[in-house]
């Protein structure tokens, strides 16, 4: 399962990602990776959520992209779920790729017990109707 954790910049897309990697490792829910493209937030992350900085894998493209994912879930057979903030910054990623690499994990067989939130910088307004679904927008508190 993939979602998209969409909002305005500063309405806490981020802090969500956090709060909700470190409250799914305190509840038991198997292995989390948290993937960012800094190292701005290694102290607010639970040590045991392996933290992974997308730069040092040089993603260009929406298919580099989905196969570093891809190599996420291989690596870790108890990976049940991965965050990734600020993919934006260094890919640019239409609603077109998200609809894309959205159709591309749902036929990977590991992907079914997993769950993907990946940040992006759009609003709910901008997502089409077959990424709805799939979107979870984050208000300002």
């Amino acid at each position: 399962m993939i979602k998209f954790i969409l909002g305005a910049k500063g309405s806490g897309k981020t802090r969500w990602l956090i709060d909700n990697a470190n409250a799914d490792y305190k509840s038991g829910n198997g292995n989390i990776a948290f993937v960012e493209v800094d190292d701005d937030h290694i102290f607010s992350l639970d040590y045991n959520v392996r933290l992974i900085n997308a730069t040092d894998y040089m993603l260009d493209d929406v298919e580099s992209f989905y196969g570093f994912i891809c190599g996420l879930m291989a690596m870790d057979y108890d990976l049940q779920k991965i965050y990734i903030d600020g993919i934006y910054k260094v890919l640019h990623l239409t609603v077109e790729d998200l609809e894309h690499i959205t159709n591309k994990i749902e036929k990977v067989k590991e992907a079914n017990n997993r769950e993907i939130y990946i940040n992006v910088d759009y609003l709910l307004d901008d997502m089409p109707e077959s990424l709805k679904d799939h979107a979870l927008e984050v208000k300002p508190q």
